[in-house]
């Protein structure tokens, strides 16, 4: 994996503009999905498909690809949109998001779509599902390494900790997972639903390296996967931390826009300020 330059970040930042724009006009088209989690994760998502993944939209099903599973599902659309802009099918599909027949539903359906993975719903299956990809990999003598996505969230999922006990065990040092720490959930913040707190002192307890970042600046996530392909004896946890509804000022760190779309107005709006700092990005 090579160094981010100033001439990669900008792309990657413009990237991801790009595809939060993309998420508005696709929920907008939809009529329902998830807004917060998507934008929040939109840099993290770039970061990987157009930087550290090693991986080919030309051929999906390449036997030493690295593989991301996404858990938390519902935040597909910036999956969708980040795999489209990646090269894994048109950017005009994205349009069919949620709608019936479509390859794009509102949870990763994997035979439906090359470059999938997994296909998600209960919260808390997927790192399990990484977990086995990482043991299968170690079996196989097989070099990939395996990328969990996952939220804060359903952390409070049962599962979830059996699978961070698991892979703690083993010592998958080919596993990474990352956490989408944005401090909400459907029905508020998670700190005032089932505290989660103290988040990494529990991974380290487990056996797991951890790391900490800023989920919007490229440069701290590329270095902690760097730092990651170092630590030979254990999985890591890299958290970070992000601010849900990211680069739309009225959905920003607002849970009641964790389950629901934008309506035309608001779409507007947020697209308004979404161009407005793509010419920033653009403009230096």
């Amino acid at each position: 994996m090579q160094a981010l330059n100033d001439k990669k970040i900008e792309f990657l930042e413009m990237t991801a503009n790009r595809i939060r724009q993309d998420i508005i006009r696709m929920l907008l088209e939809a009529g329902s999905g998830h807004s917060a989690g998507p934008l929040g994760m939109a840099d993290i998502f770039t970061a990987f498909y157009f930087h550290i993944l090693n991986h080919n939209p030309r051929k999906p099903a390449w036997p030493d690809r690295d593989r991301l599973v996404l858990s938390n599902g519902h935040i597909c659309p910036v999956l969708y949109a980040t795999m489209a802009r990646a090269g894994y099918f048109p950017i005009e599909e994205l349009k069919t998001l949620r709608k019936i027949d479509s390859r794009l539903q509102g949870h990763p359906h994997r035979s439906a779509l090359p470059g999938l993975e997994t296909t998600s719903g209960p919260l808390g299956s997927g790192l399990s599902q990484a977990i086995g990809m990482a043991l299968a990999a170690r079996l196989d003598g097989k070099k990939y390494r395996t990328y969990c996505l996952t939220s804060d969230g359903e952390h409070q999922e049962g599962n979830t900790w059996e699978a961070v006990m698991f892979a703690g065990k083993h010592r998958l040092n080919n596993l990474t997972a990352v956490v989408d720490r944005n401090n909400i959930q459907i029905d508020g913040n998670t700190e005032e639903i089932m505290p989660l707190e103290p988040f990494r002192a529990k991974y380290e307890a487990f056996n797991w390296h951890v790391i900490e970042v800023d989920g919007h600046n490229f440069e701290h996530i590329v270095d902690a996967v760097a730092e990651v392909r170092a630590i030979h004896e254990k999985p890591t946890m890299i958290i970070a931390h992000t601010i849900p509804g990211k680069g739309v000022s009225f959905m920003e760190n607002d849970y009641k826009w964790h389950g629901v779309p934008p309506n035309a107005e608001q779409a507007r709006l947020a697209l308004k300020e979404l161009e407005v700092i793509g010419r920033k990005i653009h403009g230096g």
